[in-house]
């Protein structure tokens, strides 16, 4: 039987640079703007309009709501950070791992 184990704390630091490397390399590539639209959020996050609806509608999600509707990306990229661990918190998928 092959035993399997991992450190979690590594785990996530590799994931974590991982994000944000992918995050740098969206930004570069797009080269977006401080604030962000709804439409260039969507775009960013690869989302359809329910979950930027839904999103938008948090009350811990980063937006603007002075004048238009916009989203603080440096704001925006932290608010996923800080939700990366959803998973973890949530379900039993690492406790079955």
């Amino acid at each position: 039987m092959l035993n399997v184990s991992f450190d979690m704390e590594a785990l996530r630091a590799v994931i974590r640079e991982e994000v944000v490397g992918a995050v740098q390399d969206v930004v570069e590539a797009q080269k977006l703007p401080p604030l962000l639209t709804r439409t260039e959020m969507m775009e960013v996050l690869r989302i359809g309009h329910s979950k930027a609806a839904e999103l938008l509608a948090r009350p811990d999600f980063p937006v603007f709501r002075e004048g238009r509707l916009l989203i603080p990306r440096d704001k925006l990229f932290e608010w996923v950070d800080q939700h990366t661990r959803w998973m973890e918190d949530n379900t039993k998928y690492f406790q079955a791992v």
